[in-house]
């Protein structure tokens, strides 16, 4: 399904399957469906022409047209694959106990293939007629002079993130702004007026970056206040929602807020920050009757110096936030002249190269245009941008002439519209899909990366790429080029890489606009959107962010009965339609919403068996304890998450007749799947959270060729059991992710001695995790053997591994594209271990826990790219040793350290005042890095404040 072709894409190659032989249809009905095959292949190419171009350049005529075209392929898609069921269900095997049952389940067999027939004949007949209208309205389908352009896939552009780097640098926290900013809020100091509650509201038209500054000036100060929080807020909020974030953000559990109303929620805040130094950042406020319910739960100014920011693009709403003399405005101005440029030729062209000649004047064309605003330069520049070359001037000329007369503060929404309009455009058909579908998520909301993709995939949006390549990597490809051209914005994680993104509110406008225009999603956010009678819904998004409205469920039979994609955020779960009214359902996403025994939905989740056509099936997070067994008639499910059910303990067997399963994630070392059943999910790729107590089970795992992540747990292993998942394991040659689990102590090293012996990784190994004692003996002999086959591993986590040797640190050191390593070991561990420089080149994210039996030394040089660093450092080896200075190598060192440095002291056989000398000597060291990353130690164990130097910890010394 796309947005400018509709079913089109899809339904093609199903009538194709309808004339297949095995079908058996009539020579009339076979004719008729070639007729139709081919004057939709005409419409096809039609509708891609008319795809690409603005919506507002169309004759009226031709509008019309397209969406006659894309709602009839919609209604016969849903007819053919009605029939296709119905049909694939009779040929499913069948309880043949016995000659008379066998006889007469082939008399229904026969009986109802004759009335399915006759069904899809008269059918057939009835869209060729409606066919035959609409093309004759049209005039044959002529729609000449319509030009498209499509794109080839890339990988995500490894200059981006240091562009945001950029643009964060040019909005405003480094330089002039930054001392002008900073100087509002008068962190420092001791003055009086330092230490009253301050107020800033940051101001400006969108795309300026009030967020990027306001998240900037976060991150730079967060370390100076006791507890912080950075919530969004958006044009439609709801104010519980808003309290419960700020409080959850400051660090209180969201069991202990959930319940609360809004006076309580007040309260809370009230005693909770009424001794504390706080940074709250209230984002994207649009409301002034919204800041005066916010500001009462801050009215409690205990003169610690707490400060609180606000962003808007609404003059009377920043003047309603700064009401007293001791707040400020902060008021955005758009980018230099100078600075423009700068994060424009940043984008597009090449570090060294510059601007070339050619495209001097019209990029001062276009940056005059833009005005300024970062969002649109970004935008612009990602759009000229192809890869590492730049596009012919022709297309830059093109979009000169598409932006219209240029952003200013007057005519800043309809102009940056536009601008984002050409970006639109200019995507070829199934990334336009791709991008609009994405309206289905609430403002400012976080998108995991997988999860949409994943959902991508159901929808039918990914096409095929070469034999045999997952449709989640070429999901993954069509995400990467979103981010590419800007048109999301990427969240990196822990590693520096891209898992999540974000929509920015005024590309959220944009394609709420063009998708409502498409009639592509339908959201029902309790703001007063509703579904018409009439109106053809297929893509549903519930949201209902008024919470305490107290909307009725939604009961159109009509419109449901067409929906295809339903997706649900709490608490709109409560206007959930019943699940049997959706007949042609492919997407149902409860993520997140509460269908357990404590919900007062009651939500049946045994309607679930009658959506027959439904491919993904999303109930992570629903506390749900138990799955119907009415989950096998799903034969067309593709995926199903039922990720963080603590409750659910077991599958039904009738889940594993699922063949078409891609991917299934349940909770880690919950569920036991049953002999023999493990074998049919011959599509899986991503299967997380299985139990295995059986050999047969383990070694049904070798059939599952298409594997590429295994999460996989043992429970009271043996050794053949072991020997038969590791001979499985040998026969999945696409493994990309393994992670094992073992909770027998006893005999988890004989797993790890038969990986090194009998497995060779493959090649294009990324993530390898252990959460099980252990020993490096394994890893050892597979990078002495072949280093080649983990040169893509990037993530190595090892538990309660039995030794580590400075060898070991050698080794694991060569791995050329290792990002993050944890090991923990508290036992036969070598008494100093010394990262080198030359070293773990490529590490962000290093770990390594060896308790009391060892201390860790850094060379100068070590680390260079790490951004956190938790080690341990064991006090009485350390003073045995003659380090009594406690020198670890940290002085001037680890220069990229930005986020944290977590350090596990563990203090046994040394008396109080050596684990308190050994404190302070790494402290302050620490305290003095340049770049102020977050300092934890952690006494093992505590020492208390009375505690004497002549008391011994209590520690025990593991050697």
């Amino acid at each position: 399904m796309e947005v400018t072709t509709g079913a089109m894409g899809s339904l093609l190659p199903k009538l194709g399957q309808l004339l297949m032989d095995e079908h058996n249809l009539h020579k009339r009905v076979k004719k008729d469906v070639c007729f139709l095959s081919m004057e939709l292949e005409s419409m096809h190419a039609a509708l891609i022409k008319v795809g690409a171009v603005p919506r507002d350049q169309l004759d009226t005529q031709v509008k019309l047209w397209a969406d006659e075209v894309r709602e009839l392929s919609y209604n016969m898609e849903d007819v053919v694959d009605k029939f296709l069921v119905r049909v694939e269900g009779i040929q499913q095997p069948q309880d043949n106990t016995g000659r008379f049952k066998e006889l007469k389940n082939k008399m229904v067999s026969l009986f109802k293939k004759g009335k399915n027939h006759h069904r899809i004949a008269d059918a057939v007949k009835e869209i060729k007629e409606q066919l035959q209208e609409v093309a004759a309205r049209r005039g044959r389908n002529k729609l000449d002079g319509i030009a498209f352009n499509p794109t080839e896939a890339i990988a995500i552009d490894p200059r981006l993130r240091a562009l945001y780097t950029e643009a964060t640098e040019l909005v405003g926290i480094y330089g002039k702004r930054d001392q002008d900013l900073l100087s509002l809020l008068s962190i420092e100091g001791d003055d009086a007026s330092n230490k009253k509650l301050k107020k800033i509201s940051i101001v400006g038209f969108g795309g300026l970056g009030k967020t990027t500054l306001a998240r900037a000036v976060y991150e730079k100060i967060k370390g100076d206040f006791d507890c912080r929080a950075f919530v969004p807020v958006g044009q439609n909020p709801d104010v519980r929602k808003v309290f419960r974030d700020i409080l959850i953000d400051l660090g209180i559990s969201h069991s202990d807020v959930v319940m609360l109303d809004e006076r309580q929620l007040i309260n809370k805040l009230h005693e909770f920050l009424e001794n504390k130094r706080y940074l709250v950042i209230i984002d994207d406020i649009w409301d002034e009757n919204l800041w005066e319910g916010i500001n009462l739960a801050f009215s409690n100014r205990n003169n610690l110096g707490s400060r609180l920011i606000t962003t808007t693009r609404i003059v009377s709403v920043s003047n309603s936030c700064c009401s007293s003399a001791n707040d400020s405005i902060y008021e955005m101005k758009p980018l230099s002249t100078d600075d423009s440029r700068k994060l424009f030729h940043k984008r597009i062209f090449p570090d060294k190269s510059g601007c070339q000649n050619e495209f001097e004047q019209v990029s001062k064309d276009i940056l005059k245009k833009c005005g300024g605003v970062p969002l649109a330069i970004i935008t612009i520049a990602s759009a000229l941008a192809s890869g590492q070359h730049v596009k012919p001037k022709r297309e830059w000329d093109i979009l000169l002439q598409s932006i219209g007369s240029g952003l200013t503060e007057d005519n800043s929404l309809e102009e940056m519209r536009r601008i984002l309009s050409f970006s639109y455009y200019n995507l070829p058909p199934h990334l336009k899909t791709c991008l609009l579908y994405l309206c289905i998520y609430p403002e400012d909301r976080k998108i995991y990366r997988d999860r949409l993709i994943w959902k991508w995939v159901a929808e039918g949006f990914v096409h095929h790429g070469d034999q045999g390549t997952s449709l989640f990597l070429v999901g993954l490809n069509y995400f990467n080029q979103l981010i590419n051209r800007s048109m999301i914005q990427p969240i990196y994680d822990h590693l520096g890489q891209v898992s999540a993104c974000r929509v920015h509110d005024m590309v959220l406008d944009l394609i709420c606009n063009l998708s409502r225009e498409a009639k592509f999603v339908n959201v029902l956010d309790g703001t007063g959107n509703s579904i018409s009678s009439e109106s053809n819904v297929r893509c549903l998004s519930l949201q209902n962010k008024m919470e305490d409205h107290q909307a009725k469920p939604l009961t159109n039979i009509m419109s449901m009965s067409r929906v295809r994609s339903i997706t649900i955020f709490p608490p709109a779960v409560s206007i959930m339609p019943s699940l049997p009214m959706f007949e042609v359902l492919r997407v149902l996403d409860l993520s997140d919403c509460n269908l357990g025994k404590s919900s007062s939905l009651q939500l049946n989740l045994k309607g679930v068996g009658h959506l027959i056509h439904l491919r993904y099936l999303g109930l992570s997070g629903t506390n749900i304890s138990k799955l119907p067994a009415e989950i096998g008639n799903l034969q067309f499910l593709e995926v199903l998450d039922l990720g963080s059910n603590y409750g659910l303990d077991e599958l039904p067997s009738t889940l594993f007749k699922l063949r078409r399963l891609i991917y299934l994630n349940v909770v880690l070392n919950k569920v036991v799947p049953t002999p023999g059943v493990l074998q049919n999910l011959t599509s899986i790729e991503v299967l997380r959270g299985i139990l295995v107590s059986l050999n047969i089970i383990a070694q049904e795992h070798g059939n599952l060729a298409r594997l590429r992540e295994l999460q996989i747990s043992f429970k009271d292993g043996n050794l053949d059991l072991y020997e038969g998942f590791v001979y499985s394991l040998c026969s999945l040659h696409r493994i990309e992710s393994l992670c094992i689990n073992c909770n027998s102590e006893e005999t988890s090293f004989e797993l790890m001695d038969l990986l090194g012996e009998c497995w060779v990784p493959p090649v294009h190994l990324r993530e390898f995790v252990s959460r099980m004692p252990s020993q490096l003996s394994a890893l050892r002999g597979w990078i002495k053997r072949d280093p080649s086959h983990l040169s893509n591993l990037s993530e190595l986590i090892l538990r309660s591994v039995k030794e580590v040797q400075q060898e070991d640190m050698e080794i694991i050191g060569g791995l050329l594209s290792l990002r993050r390593l944890w090991i923990t070991s508290t036992h036969q561990t070598q008494r100093l271990l010394v990262i080198r420089a030359d070293g773990f080149r490529c590490m962000v994210v290093f770990e390594l826990n060896c308790g009391s039996a060892a201390q860790i030394k850094f060379e100068p040089g070590a680390l260079p790219w790490a951004e956190a660093v938790e080690f341990s450092l064991g006090v009485r080896v350390a003073k045995e040793d003659g380090n009594c200075g406690f020198d670890l190598g940290l002085q001037g060192n680890l220069l990229s350290l930005r986020r944290y440095v977590r350090v596990l002291m563990y203090c046994g056989g040394a008396s109080v005042g050596e684990a308190k000398e050994a404190e302070a000597a790494v402290r302050h060291v620490l305290e003095a890095h340049p770049n102020h990353p977050q300092i934890n130690i952690y006494m093992k164990p505590r020492i208390a404040e009375g505690d004497h130097d002549d008391d011994l910890c209590k520690d025990v010394v593991m050697n």
